[in-house]
Protein backbone atom coordinates (compact mmCIF):
# COMPACT_ATOMS: atom_id res chain seq x y z
CA UNK A 1 0.00 0.00 0.00
CA UNK A 2 1.50 3.33 -1.07
CA UNK A 3 1.82 5.98 1.60
CA UNK A 4 2.31 8.71 -0.99
CA UNK A 5 0.05 11.72 -0.57
CA UNK A 6 -2.35 12.41 -3.42
CA UNK A 7 -2.40 15.83 -5.11
CA UNK A 8 -5.48 16.45 -7.24
CA UNK A 9 -4.85 19.06 -9.95
CA UNK A 10 -8.03 20.30 -11.62
CA UNK A 11 -8.01 22.16 -14.94
CA UNK A 12 -4.94 20.11 -15.80
CA UNK A 13 -4.76 21.20 -19.46
CA UNK A 14 -4.60 24.92 -18.70
CA UNK A 15 -1.41 26.99 -18.43
CA UNK A 16 -0.84 26.32 -14.75
CA UNK A 17 -2.12 22.73 -14.83
CA UNK A 18 0.31 21.91 -17.63
CA UNK A 19 3.20 23.36 -15.63
CA UNK A 20 2.30 21.03 -12.73
CA UNK A 21 2.41 18.15 -15.22
CA UNK A 22 5.99 19.11 -16.20
CA UNK A 23 7.03 19.18 -12.52
CA UNK A 24 5.37 15.96 -11.34
CA UNK A 25 8.40 13.72 -11.93
CA UNK A 26 10.51 15.98 -9.69
CA UNK A 27 8.25 15.19 -6.71
CA UNK A 28 8.27 11.37 -6.36
CA UNK A 29 6.95 11.60 -2.79
CA UNK A 30 3.54 12.58 -4.19
CA UNK A 31 1.02 10.93 -6.44
CA UNK A 32 -0.53 13.41 -8.87
CA UNK A 33 -4.11 13.06 -10.09
CA UNK A 34 -4.50 15.30 -13.15
CA UNK A 35 -8.05 15.95 -14.31
CA UNK A 36 -9.10 18.16 -17.23
CA UNK A 37 -12.26 20.24 -17.30
CA UNK A 38 -13.81 17.52 -19.47
CA UNK A 39 -12.87 14.74 -17.03
CA UNK A 40 -13.97 16.71 -13.97
CA UNK A 41 -15.94 19.90 -14.61
CA UNK A 42 -15.69 21.60 -11.22
CA UNK A 43 -19.10 23.25 -11.71
CA UNK A 44 -20.68 19.77 -11.74
CA UNK A 45 -21.16 19.35 -7.98
CA UNK A 46 -22.32 15.72 -8.29
CA UNK A 47 -19.30 14.70 -10.39
CA UNK A 48 -16.94 16.47 -7.98
CA UNK A 49 -18.50 14.81 -4.91
CA UNK A 50 -18.29 11.41 -6.63
CA UNK A 51 -14.60 11.96 -7.46
CA UNK A 52 -13.78 12.86 -3.85
CA UNK A 53 -15.69 9.83 -2.54
CA UNK A 54 -13.81 7.49 -4.88
CA UNK A 55 -10.31 8.93 -4.36
CA UNK A 56 -8.30 9.81 -1.26
CA UNK A 57 -7.33 13.45 -1.80
CA UNK A 58 -4.68 15.06 0.43
CA UNK A 59 -4.30 18.27 -1.58
CA UNK A 60 -6.63 19.80 -4.14
CA UNK A 61 -4.86 22.34 -6.34
CA UNK A 62 -7.61 24.09 -8.26
CA UNK A 63 -6.24 25.31 -11.60
CA UNK A 64 -9.70 25.20 -13.20
CA UNK A 65 -11.11 28.64 -13.99
CA UNK A 66 -13.12 30.71 -16.42
CA UNK A 67 -10.44 33.08 -17.75
CA UNK A 68 -12.04 34.89 -20.73
CA UNK A 69 -12.00 38.35 -19.13
CA UNK A 70 -13.93 40.18 -21.87
CA UNK A 71 -16.42 37.38 -22.52
CA UNK A 72 -17.21 37.28 -18.81
CA UNK A 73 -19.05 40.60 -19.25
CA UNK A 74 -21.73 38.80 -21.29
CA UNK A 75 -21.30 35.29 -19.80
CA UNK A 76 -21.59 36.30 -16.15
CA UNK A 77 -23.61 33.25 -15.14
CA UNK A 78 -20.95 30.86 -16.49
CA UNK A 79 -18.06 32.89 -15.05
CA UNK A 80 -19.64 33.15 -11.59
CA UNK A 81 -20.60 29.48 -11.69
CA UNK A 82 -17.05 28.25 -12.39
CA UNK A 83 -15.01 30.94 -10.59
CA UNK A 84 -17.40 31.43 -7.69
CA UNK A 85 -20.00 28.84 -6.72
CA UNK A 86 -17.99 25.80 -7.85
CA UNK A 87 -14.96 26.94 -5.84
CA UNK A 88 -17.08 27.03 -2.69
CA UNK A 89 -18.32 23.49 -3.38
CA UNK A 90 -14.74 22.24 -3.91
CA UNK A 91 -13.64 23.91 -0.67
CA UNK A 92 -16.50 22.20 1.16
CA UNK A 93 -15.48 18.80 -0.25
CA UNK A 94 -11.89 19.43 0.88
CA UNK A 95 -13.03 20.40 4.38
CA UNK A 96 -15.16 17.26 4.70
CA UNK A 97 -12.46 14.92 3.41
CA UNK A 98 -9.54 16.51 5.25
CA UNK A 99 -7.79 17.68 2.07
CA UNK A 100 -5.87 20.96 1.90
CA UNK A 101 -7.51 23.25 -0.68
CA UNK A 102 -5.20 25.49 -2.73
CA UNK A 103 -6.95 27.92 -5.06
CA UNK A 104 -5.80 30.73 -7.38
CA UNK A 105 -7.27 34.20 -7.57
CA UNK A 106 -6.31 37.40 -9.34
CA UNK A 107 -5.13 41.00 -9.09
CA UNK A 108 -8.48 41.82 -10.74
CA UNK A 109 -10.21 41.66 -7.33
CA UNK A 110 -8.83 45.20 -6.88
CA UNK A 111 -9.82 48.40 -8.68
CA UNK A 112 -6.27 49.26 -9.78
CA UNK A 113 -6.27 52.75 -8.28
CA UNK A 114 -3.52 52.06 -5.73
CA UNK A 115 0.03 53.44 -5.89
CA UNK A 116 1.69 50.83 -3.65
CA UNK A 117 1.50 47.02 -3.93
CA UNK A 118 -1.78 45.45 -2.81
CA UNK A 119 -1.71 43.38 0.39
CA UNK A 120 -4.09 40.54 1.29
CA UNK A 121 -5.97 42.82 3.69
CA UNK A 122 -6.53 45.72 1.27
CA UNK A 123 -10.12 46.45 0.33
CA UNK A 124 -11.32 44.58 -2.75
CA UNK A 125 -13.27 46.38 -5.45
CA UNK A 126 -13.31 44.56 -8.82
CA UNK A 127 -13.91 46.70 -11.91
CA UNK A 128 -15.12 43.87 -14.16
CA UNK A 129 -17.23 40.70 -14.04
CA UNK A 130 -14.21 38.39 -14.16
CA UNK A 131 -12.70 40.05 -11.07
CA UNK A 132 -16.06 39.91 -9.29
CA UNK A 133 -16.42 36.19 -10.11
CA UNK A 134 -12.94 35.47 -8.74
CA UNK A 135 -13.70 37.48 -5.59
CA UNK A 136 -16.82 35.36 -5.05
CA UNK A 137 -14.58 32.28 -5.32
CA UNK A 138 -12.31 33.63 -2.57
CA UNK A 139 -15.28 34.39 -0.31
CA UNK A 140 -16.91 30.99 -0.90
CA UNK A 141 -13.63 29.12 -0.39
CA UNK A 142 -12.90 30.75 2.97
CA UNK A 143 -16.52 30.42 4.10
CA UNK A 144 -16.59 26.69 3.35
CA UNK A 145 -13.00 25.90 4.34
CA UNK A 146 -11.22 28.44 6.59
CA UNK A 147 -7.98 26.46 6.13
CA UNK A 148 -7.99 27.03 2.36
CA UNK A 149 -4.92 28.64 0.81
CA UNK A 150 -5.79 31.28 -1.78
CA UNK A 151 -3.02 32.67 -3.99
CA UNK A 152 -3.71 35.86 -5.90
CA UNK A 153 -1.57 36.20 -9.00
CA UNK A 154 -1.23 38.49 -12.02
CA UNK A 155 -0.30 38.54 -15.71
CA UNK A 156 0.19 34.76 -15.92
CA UNK A 157 2.05 33.31 -18.91
CA UNK A 158 3.56 29.97 -19.87
CA UNK A 159 4.77 28.03 -22.88
CA UNK A 160 1.32 26.37 -22.74
CA UNK A 161 -2.10 27.78 -23.58
CA UNK A 162 -3.00 31.30 -24.68
CA UNK A 163 -1.19 34.21 -23.05
CA UNK A 164 0.44 37.58 -23.70
CA UNK A 165 3.93 36.22 -24.34
CA UNK A 166 2.82 33.71 -26.99
CA UNK A 167 0.50 36.28 -28.61
CA UNK A 168 3.32 38.84 -28.80
CA UNK A 169 5.76 36.33 -30.29
CA UNK A 170 3.19 35.40 -32.96
CA UNK A 171 2.34 39.02 -33.82
CA UNK A 172 6.02 40.01 -33.90
CA UNK A 173 6.68 37.29 -36.45
CA UNK A 174 3.84 38.58 -38.65
CA UNK A 175 3.92 42.37 -38.32
CA UNK A 176 6.45 45.16 -38.74
CA UNK A 177 4.94 47.31 -35.98
CA UNK A 178 2.82 46.78 -32.87
CA UNK A 179 1.16 49.14 -30.39
CA UNK A 180 1.03 48.01 -26.77
CA UNK A 181 -0.61 49.66 -23.76
CA UNK A 182 1.91 51.59 -21.66
CA UNK A 183 -0.26 53.02 -18.85
CA UNK A 184 -1.22 49.76 -17.13
CA UNK A 185 1.46 48.41 -14.80
CA UNK A 186 1.89 45.16 -12.92
CA UNK A 187 4.14 42.15 -12.44
CA UNK A 188 4.20 39.15 -14.81
CA UNK A 189 3.93 35.65 -13.37
CA UNK A 190 5.65 32.71 -15.05
CA UNK A 191 3.28 29.80 -14.38
CA UNK A 192 6.20 27.39 -13.93
CA UNK A 193 7.54 29.54 -11.06
CA UNK A 194 4.08 29.65 -9.48
CA UNK A 195 3.69 25.87 -9.73
CA UNK A 196 7.09 25.37 -8.07
CA UNK A 197 6.10 27.77 -5.28
CA UNK A 198 2.91 25.77 -4.68
CA UNK A 199 4.94 22.58 -4.42
CA UNK A 200 7.16 24.28 -1.83
CA UNK A 201 4.03 25.28 0.08
CA UNK A 202 2.78 21.68 -0.01
CA UNK A 203 6.15 20.36 1.17
CA UNK A 204 6.15 22.83 4.09
CA UNK A 205 2.45 22.48 4.82
CA UNK A 206 1.33 23.28 8.33
CA UNK A 207 -2.04 23.57 10.05
CA UNK A 208 -1.64 27.34 10.28
CA UNK A 209 -1.02 28.22 6.64
CA UNK A 210 -4.58 28.96 5.52
CA UNK A 211 -5.46 32.41 4.20
CA UNK A 212 -4.91 34.75 1.27
CA UNK A 213 -1.43 35.14 -0.22
CA UNK A 214 -0.04 36.79 -3.35
CA UNK A 215 2.46 35.54 -5.91
CA UNK A 216 3.99 37.23 -8.95
CA UNK A 217 7.52 37.52 -10.22
CA UNK A 218 9.53 40.42 -8.78
CA UNK A 219 9.72 43.75 -10.58
CA UNK A 220 7.10 46.19 -11.88
CA UNK A 221 6.57 46.94 -15.58
CA UNK A 222 3.95 48.10 -18.07
CA UNK A 223 2.50 45.89 -20.79
CA UNK A 224 4.59 47.93 -23.25
CA UNK A 225 7.80 47.20 -21.30
CA UNK A 226 6.80 43.52 -21.16
CA UNK A 227 6.37 43.48 -24.96
CA UNK A 228 9.66 45.33 -25.45
CA UNK A 229 11.46 42.66 -23.37
CA UNK A 230 9.80 39.86 -25.39
CA UNK A 231 11.04 41.57 -28.55
CA UNK A 232 14.62 41.90 -27.24
CA UNK A 233 14.87 38.36 -25.85
CA UNK A 234 13.39 36.76 -28.97
CA UNK A 235 15.55 38.86 -31.32
CA UNK A 236 12.57 40.26 -33.21
CA UNK A 237 12.88 43.28 -35.53
CA UNK A 238 9.28 44.32 -34.91
CA UNK A 239 8.86 47.93 -33.74
CA UNK A 240 6.85 48.18 -30.51
CA UNK A 241 5.06 51.49 -29.91
CA UNK A 242 3.63 52.63 -26.56
CA UNK A 243 -0.05 53.60 -26.56
CA UNK A 244 -2.60 54.68 -23.93
CA UNK A 245 -5.10 52.06 -22.80
CA UNK A 246 -7.90 54.43 -23.88
CA UNK A 247 -6.82 53.79 -27.49
CA UNK A 248 -7.82 50.13 -27.10
CA UNK A 249 -11.21 50.02 -25.37
CA UNK A 250 -12.21 46.50 -24.29
CA UNK A 251 -15.58 45.13 -23.08
CA UNK A 252 -14.06 44.58 -19.61
CA UNK A 253 -12.37 47.47 -17.85
CA UNK A 254 -8.74 46.75 -16.84
CA UNK A 255 -7.11 47.91 -13.60
CA UNK A 256 -4.35 50.51 -14.16
CA UNK A 257 -2.19 49.22 -11.30
CA UNK A 258 -1.94 45.47 -10.61
CA UNK A 259 1.10 45.10 -8.37
CA UNK A 260 0.72 42.55 -5.55
CA UNK A 261 2.67 42.49 -2.27
CA UNK A 262 4.18 38.98 -2.09
CA UNK A 263 5.98 39.43 1.25
CA UNK A 264 3.60 37.29 3.36
CA UNK A 265 3.94 34.30 1.04
CA UNK A 266 7.73 34.70 0.83
CA UNK A 267 8.13 34.95 4.61
CA UNK A 268 5.59 32.29 5.60
CA UNK A 269 6.96 29.59 3.29
CA UNK A 270 10.54 30.85 2.86
CA UNK A 271 10.15 31.13 -0.91
CA UNK A 272 12.54 33.03 -3.16
CA UNK A 273 10.68 34.55 -6.12
CA UNK A 274 12.63 35.01 -9.40
CA UNK A 275 12.94 38.35 -11.21
CA UNK A 276 10.41 38.69 -14.04
CA UNK A 277 12.94 39.04 -16.87
CA UNK A 278 14.95 35.98 -15.82
CA UNK A 279 11.79 33.88 -15.95
CA UNK A 280 10.71 35.38 -19.26
CA UNK A 281 14.08 34.37 -20.77
CA UNK A 282 13.53 30.77 -19.58
CA UNK A 283 10.04 30.60 -21.06
CA UNK A 284 11.07 32.07 -24.44
CA UNK A 285 14.02 29.65 -24.62
CA UNK A 286 11.57 26.74 -24.18
CA UNK A 287 9.20 28.18 -26.79
CA UNK A 288 12.06 28.47 -29.28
Amino acid sequence: MSNKKNILVTGANGQLGMEFRTLADQYPAYNFLFVTKEELPINDAIAAAKYFSENKIDYCVNCAAYTAVDKAETEKEIAFGINGTAVGKLASLCKKSGARFIHFSTDYVFNGQATVPYTATDETDPVNAYGASKLLGETEAIKNDPDAIIIRTSWVYSRFGKNFVKTMLKLMSEKEQLSVVSDQVGSPTYANDLAKAVMQIIEKDSDHAGGIYSYSNTGVISWYEFAQAIKEISGSDCIVNPVAGSAYPTPAKRPQYSVLDTSILRETFNIVIPFWRDSLEKCIALLK
